[in-house]
């Protein structure tokens, strides 16, 4: 029986833990340790929180390594004694270095959320869903120095519902790219699978994520920021304000009609916003530091939403 192959997983957020599962499960690799990122602030409490990975790989019993930036020298060492044949990434968040890229015999594979040479970079789920793309996927792949520009082993596309979020769509992208880690990875490793270079056309790029990108601007069309609500869920979510204060927009869907960017109409028993071109029909929002509730529960507290003017001035 052929010795199974040393593998380091390096990923981060949900979407990267059923490729960690995949492996784990798999007699073919003995997981030797995993590197994520370090452990964040989050909630109102503002306390560590380990990653998703991290707590699947603590409850495996695996060694976990969590750098700041792992191209310091200790960082390395740390990476180098663990001697991979083999990196497995998904979403790990730090750009691997060459001497990283060098290390194991079989290189660093990589689940991408896309299909490659479409949406480079680190947030191609909301990207694909605020272009209005209609059929993504994921791509393994062969990675080098550059920005998701290695050779691919695979592909497998996945259609982009309408109601789709980022997180119901990066669910089921992280299924299907564990899935076809595990089909991919016998046939590179004998050698019967050469990768291909990534099609010079078709090239888009998309940055990460900030807070500031959720923030609607009113004269954008209202198929847009629809869109913007869906692509932008869980994170950083789409918003605005009124009187002052945030107001998270969290489910959204388009009407015809017509009215002044910004302007709060009464729809149905409702609300709905001018827009650049039609109207946002409002259907779940979350006021600061309150729970989330649908459109007419949130109108009927709040009378004088009808008429508003959200975020005037296009600012805060």
């Amino acid at each position: 029986m052929k010795e199974a192959v040393r593998t380091v997983f390096m990923g981060t957020p949900d979407f990267a833990v059923p490729s960690l599962q995949a492996l784990l499960a798999d007699p073919a690799y003995q997981v030797v340790g995993v590197i994520t990122q370090p452990d964040r602030a989050a909630g109102r409490g503002r306390e560590l929180r380990a990653s998703p990975v991290k707590q699947v790989a603590l409850a495996a019993g695996l060694p976990v390594l969590q750098p700041e930036r792992l191209r310091e020298p200790a960082a390395f060492a740390e990476l180098a004694a663990l001697a991979p044949e083999l990196i497995v990434v998904a979403a790990y968040g730090q750009i691997l270095r060459p001497e990283v890229l060098a290390l194991p015999r079989f290189g660093c594979i990589n689940v991408h959320a896309s299909l490659l040479p479409r949406w480079r970079g680190a947030a191609p789920i909301a990207a694909a869903i605020l272009a209005g793309d209609t059929v993504t996927g994921v791509t393994i792949m062969l990675m080098d120095a550059g920005m998701d520009t290695g050779p691919i082993l695979a592909q497998e596309s996945e259609p982009i519902h309408p109601d789709d979020t980022a997180a119901t769509l990066g669910a089921r992208l992280a299924r299907l790219g564990a899935g076809l880690l595990i089909r991919t990875l016998p046939a590179y490793l004998a050698g019967r699978l050469q990768p291909r270079p990534q099609p010079e056309e078709g090239v888009t790029i998309c940055r990460p994520l900030t807070k500031e990108q959720g923030r609607i601007d009113w004269t954008w069309p209202a198929a847009h920021i629809a869109r913007m609500v869906r692509a932008y869920d869980p994170w950083p979510g789409a918003y605005t304000t009124w009187k002052g204060q945030l107001l998270k927009i969290l489910a959204a869907t388009t009407a015809p009609g017509q009215a002044p960017p910004g302007h709060v109409l009464a729809w149905d028993q409702g609300a709905a916003v001018g827009t650049g071109a039609d109207l946002l029909v409002l259907q779940v929002v979350q006021p600061a530091n309150r729970p989330p509730m649908r459109i007419e529960a949130f109108c009927r507290g709040r009378p004088d939403f009808i008429g508003a003017v959200l975020a005037e001035n296009g600012g805060s």
